[in-house]
């Protein structure tokens, strides 16, 4: 899959609600629905070259937000903190025989588990 393609649908979730209502309506259909530049300019009555540049306005105003806001790359630091948890702790169970720290252990991990980012 295009990494550009990923990249535009990670940054919709987190910032698509800043769009406009029609580069928001334009980007779904080209990314979500995967309807192609023609078939957006029939659907929606404009020509082709005005469908191309809402859709350009649209990616450049999710890569604007997450430029100054960064809350994709905060997003992607935090699961990466989690994952390294979660691997500290699977080791650790490994090597802990004592019953109340692998309790403790296993609180830790559903807690973690629990964690909706």
């Amino acid at each position: 899959m295009n990494t550009d393609f990923v990249e535009m649908n990670v940054l919709f979730d987190f910032y698509g609600s800043l769009l406009t209502g029609k580069q928001m309506d334009i980007f779904k259909m080209y990314y979500m629905d995967d309807y192609s530049l023609g078939e957006i300019s029939q659907e929606l009555n404009i020509s082709r070259q005005g469908v191309y540049d809402s859709l350009k306005r649209a990616e450049s105003v999710l890569r604007f937000y997450e430029e100054k806001l960064g809350l994709v790359k905060k997003y992607n630091i935090e699961i990466e903190r989690i994952n390294k948890i979660k691997f500290i702790i699977d080791k650790a169970k490994n090597d802990i025989s004592d019953e109340k720290a692998l309790k403790v252990l296993d609180d830790i991990q559903k807690e973690l588990e629990g964690i909706e980012l």
